[in-house]
């Protein structure tokens, strides 16, 4: 009798105490994907990879890691991935406002950007407006001027379709400075590298691109910077370009970047996960990397950043409609 009693509190014991049977599982506990929805070399793929290695070198995720390019559609195919990967929590994705981009403008056909689990924004980068070395326009105001004397004329480049960043942030400068957007002349590429071509071969005058892929040529000095859409003057090779607001145009253009769980993302991953990018943001690595991409840090949690989306949504669907592009 004492061994059956024994022998049933010892099971209550074990029932009561989380006995190793019955304890909910450990996360993370396998390999994770990350996911860039554009091809190698560009602003994604450079975010992926810079998260990738500083939870590798900084020993914050001890299971491997992956990054998988997903290009095409301007992330709508990456978006898709994503949505197949519902309820699975070793799937992450970056992303910046194409997401956001991709709703208003209907390209995005497989769903709303809500479906996605948004985790944490890391990162702000912004456009410069960037012509060649020996090019007439000397200041912003010069292209500025130029433009508004006849903007079919200053044709200006940059590596995404119509209606995306490269576009909306030179579109957005445009209407502050009192110019009709749908005048201006954009030639749309698939990569800021093709765009960058075209005008040191002297087809465009300018090209609108985010800092970060600018800067081989800047640094080479082939291009020159003549603006850039930060609320303030930057540091490093952009210390002496002048802000667009400095020249004049009340206007500025944030190119935010962030990391998204799958649809269905579990809570425990989700907390899991802005706690260890908050700790990842104060490490050694993750500062190299915004100091070799004049990166910004931004981080915002994930209730922060879910606010700070939907009133994303509403800015561009502003923008957008006011350019015909809104769906």
């Amino acid at each position: 009798m004492k061994r059956t009693t024994i022998a049933l509190v010892a099971l209550a014991c074990a029932v009561v105490f989380g006995a190793p049977a019955f304890a909910a599982p450990v996360y993370p506990a396998r390999p994770l994907e990350i996911i860039a929805p554009a091809n190698p070399g560009g602003g994604f793929d450079a975010l992926a990879r810079a998260i990738n290695r500083a939870l590798e070198v900084e020993k914050l995720y001890k299971q491997p890691m992956s990054v998988a390019n997903k290009p095409g559609g301007g992330g709508a195919v990456g978006f898709a991935y994503m949505q197949m990967k519902a309820k699975d929590d070793y799937e992450m994705i970056v992303f910046s406002p194409p997401l956001i981009i991709g709703n208003v403008n209907g390209s995005f056909t497989t769903g709303k950007y809500t479906e996605l689990t948004p985790i944490a924004k890391l990162i702000t980068d912004y456009q410069v407006f960037l012509v060649k070395a020996d090019s007439p326009y000397k200041t912003f105001k010069d292209l500025m001027a130029a433009v508004k004397k006849d903007p079919q004329a200053v044709k200006f480049a940059g590596g995404s379709a119509a209606g995306n960043m490269d576009h909306l942030a030179f579109c957005k400068v445009a209407k502050a400075d009192g110019i009709d957007p749908a005048k201006l002349v954009y030639v749309a590429f698939s990569g800021g590298g093709e765009a960058m071509t075209t005008l040191l071969g002297g087809n465009v005058s300018f090209v609108s691109t985010g800092v970060g892929e600018a800067l081989g040529q800047l640094q080479a000095g082939t291009v020159r910077a003549l603006a850039v859409t930060s609320a303030t003057r930057r540091t490093g090779v952009l210390a002496d370009v002048p802000t667009v607001k400095e020249s004049g145009i009340d206007a500025t253009y944030e190119v935010w970047r962030g990391v998204f769980g799958a649809p269905g993302m579990t809570k425990t991953a989700q907390e899991w996960w802005v706690k260890t990018l908050k700790t990842m943001t104060g490490t050694a690595t993750w500062k190299d990397s915004l100091d070799k991409m004049q990166w910004v840090d931004a981080f915002a949690d994930s209730a922060a950043f879910t606010k700070f989306l939907a009133d994303e949504y509403v800015s561009y669907e502003s923008l957008m409609k006011g350019l015909g592009l809104a769906k």
